[in-house]
């Protein structure tokens, strides 16, 4: 997670997340991607049920009742176990989470623990009487799928006038108090709007956007042929930075971030040193500190069934499960996980680029599961790296 409007605006600076000790338990939401302990953010896909159809769910999904998913009392054991492991948030995930009956009992169980509770929903669902019962169960955050704007979202939504009600489900949290923001999966289909979704944010007095870059997993998965080429990437990015940029310049303190390629850092960081040197340098203590790609270590996921991921995309593989053995457990690796273990020192088995990158300890080396999913080999340069062999220092 790169925080464009943190970094290239200087929102942040590096005393900020030193002022509490860069200890996840007390830094606020917003810098916690720069904590020293990275306790895992942990999403949970409570269900696969949705009541969309979505072209590139990576669950699956359907409007469908699905069996074996982690029962009431078994989720609640979930929370306790996290937050006794002191996890800093749950992001409650599907499937589409506000259609298991049980979620606002789960969500005040976590808030009740401390947790910080967000949720990813694609937002049709949330009518007054949802925006007000997840303001009383004091919800931390919503975050909004949207794909693009009208035509675009309802393409890839498989619904006729998603994009619509999910906009409404936007401002009915904003009109209940509860903090909302877009996620936006950047694609070849979907790239040409995002000059249109900062319009929107603008227009609508949205205070936050994640622009996610596509990661696909397994072996000969379908989405590579969707991600956008390494100059179209390098557009996008810059793009994102110009506008995060004028609305700042304009007053209007909206949170931009990046998430999934950590080479958006360094290529913020390159850009920075052509137009504010002093900046520049500022925001490398920032990367420095944010560390790069935490897979495995400051990310994790628990699948509907209980089975535990390194994160929320690497789901042809699991550690354990939650119903054998606690998260934390699981987490600490008591049991030896070679995988795992690997990945948490992954520096030792990088190799080609990835390895000779002089921005290795800024980017951890990127998406592992990216890596796997074009060449089968975990430990290979990841293909969604832009940076040219100039930028990385061969």
């Amino acid at each position: 997670m790169i925080g464009i409007s943190k970094l290239y605006c200087g929102t942040v600076e590096p005393s900020d997340p030193l002022r509490y000790g860069r200890e996840s338990g007390r830094l606020p939401s917003h810098l916690l991607q720069f904590a020293r302990d990275k306790k895992p953010v942990v999403v949970w896909n409570v269900g696969r049920r949705c009541n969309l159809r979505c072209v590139h769910c990576y669950s699956h999904s359907r409007d469908t009742v699905y069996t074996g998913e982690l029962t009431h009392e078994e989720g609640l054991t979930l929370i306790d176990d996290l937050a006794d492991f002191a996890v800093p948030v749950v992001l409650f995930s599907g499937g589409e989470p506000l259609m298991r009956p049980d979620i606002l009992k789960l969500i005040a169980r976590a808030r009740q623990r401390k947790v910080r509770a967000v949720v990813s929903t694609n937002g049709t669902l949330i009518t007054p009487e949802m925006a007000g019962r997840l303001k009383e169960v004091d919800l931390s955050y919503v975050g909004v799928s949207l794909d693009g704007l009208r035509e675009t979202n309802d393409r890839f939504r498989g619904i006729p006038g998603a994009f619509d009600l999910a906009l409404a489900g936007i401002r009915e949290c904003r009109a209940a108090g509860i903090k909302v923001g877009l996620r936006f999966t950047i694609n070849r289909r979907n790239a040409q709007d995002i000059n249109g979704i900062f319009d929107l944010l603008e227009a609508e007095g949205i205070p936050r956007v994640c622009f996610y870059h596509l990661v696909y997993a397994g072996r000969g998965s379908k989405l590579v042929s969707e991600d956008l080429s390494h100059a179209e990437s390098r557009q996008a990015v810059d793009l994102i930075m110009d506008r995060t940029r004028a609305l700042h310049n304009a007053g209007k303190a909206v949170e931009v971030l990046t998430v999934d390629n950590h080479c958006d850092g360094p290529y913020l960081y390159l850009r920075l040193l052509r137009e504010d040197p002093a900046r520049a340098e500022k925001v490398m203590e920032l990367l420095k500190m944010n560390g790069g790609n935490s897979t495995g270590l400051g990310i994790g996921c628990v699948s509907w069934d209980g089975a535990v991921h390194f994160d929320q995309f690497w789901r042809h593989y699991s550690p354990g499960n939650v119903r054998q053995k606690p998260f934390s457990r699981i987490w600490s690796n008591t049991d030896g996980d070679e995988l795992l273990a690997k990945l948490r020192e992954r520096k030792k088995y990088m190799h080609g680029r990835c390895a000779k990158c002089k921005w290795l300890d800024v980017c951890n080396g990127n998406f592992r599961v990216r890596a796997e999913a074009v060449t089968g080999d975990v430990w290979a340069c990841d293909p969604a790296c832009y940076l040219t062999d100039e930028e990385i220092g061969l």
